[in-house]
């Protein structure tokens, strides 16, 4: 009796799970290892310069670090995995219900600029695509390459000196909010770190739908539907764009992997109350078990997305679904 075999949808699923469980798991040892290896005593940089000798010897037992390296390793990770990633060196908080709000407030963002920005580099790549060498396509494409060759704060600095601040005085150029204030009720403080990320994101999923769109709009298949008198609008949205869609599913995803590392930039810039903008105080701080949750937070969220793009781009290709 010949053994079953998994399918390889299952096969490819179960992989990635595995390879991205090593990859935390590498980036958590990481972590911790360059933490541990920043000069000075955690201790000391907590109580201050003029601490008694029982005062860091008592806070070095609470912090575990008269304990070896690796025993304190085993107890920061088992605190993690189990929701208990310790408590801030600075204000005695825990650390998760300190930088669980700023989590809710980065994935506002995240999703606000996916929600506005990925619907209008597919429509902008589209209509460059059936207008291909055309005006709009020219302009679209040189700003597009233009704000791929910028990086996130210059963006988000030009966004400032444009409408907050130099020529027109139409939003605030920081996103403060109170303490407990969630970011929804101040609408205004998002729109210039949200349209700094839709800016961010914008050429490179443009640049991929246009020529993913090109492509099919020059494929035999395209050209008979023509021949037989099939509309524009009805050739482009039915018959190219479900197959020009596929590659781009892929690049979306990982692009919004690829913010993992530029919403802290970007939060920083406009004084955001994210996980960026936390980590960036943490690291000033020195308040290392904040600096290390946020680490592998961020490292979790960019092996995610990087896993879901890789199952979307298998879901979007019949042969790598039936490959064994």
């Amino acid at each position: 009796m010949r053994p079953v075999r998994a399918h390889p949808l299952r096969r490819f699923i179960l992989r990635r799970l595995a390879l991205g469980v090593l990859t935390l798991f590498l980036v958590s040892v990481l972590v911790f290892a360059a933490t541990e290896a920043l000069p000075g005593n955690a201790a000391r940089a907590v109580l201050g310069r003029n601490a008694t000798p029982a005062a860091l010897a008592s806070l070095e037992t609470k912090l575990h670090l008269d304990r070896p390296v690796w025993v304190q390793y085993e107890l920061w990770l088992g605190g993690v995995l189990s929701g208990r990633p310790g408590r801030s060196l600075v204000n005695g908080e825990k650390v998760l219900a300190q930088v669980a709000p700023r989590i809710r407030n980065s994935a506002v963002l995240l999703t606000l600029a996916g929600l506005f920005g990925v619907p209008l580099a597919l429509l902008a790549g589209i209509v460059a695509a059936t207008r291909r060498d055309g005006a709009f396509d020219a302009s679209v494409s040189t700003i597009a390459l233009a704000l791929a060759a910028l990086p996130e704060f210059v963006v988000g600095i030009f966004l400032v000196i444009l409408l907050a601040t130099t020529v027109i005085h139409w939003l605030p150029p920081v996103s403060l909010v109170p303490p407990g204030t969630s970011v929804l009720a101040r609408p205004r403080i998002l729109v210039l770190p949200v349209l700094t990320l839709m800016l961010v994101i914008f050429p490179y999923i443009f640049r991929m739908m246009r020529g993913s769109m090109a492509e099919i709009l020059e494929s035999d298949y395209i050209e008979m539907a023509r021949l037989k008198g099939l509309g524009q609008r009805r050739l482009v949205m039915l018959h190219a764009l479900p197959n020009a869609i596929a590659p781009v599913i892929q690049v979306i995803a990982l692009t919004f992997a690829y913010l993992a590392g530029g919403v802290v930039l970007v939060e920083y810039v406009f004084a955001y109350p994210g996980i960026g903008q936390g980590l960036v105080e943490a690291i000033f701080a020195r308040d290392i078990p904040v600096i290390q949750f946020d680490v592998v937070v961020l490292a979790g969220f960019y092996v995610s997305l990087n896993i879901v793009a890789d199952l979307l781009a298998v879901l979007a290709t019949p042969r790598l679904r039936t490959a064994g």
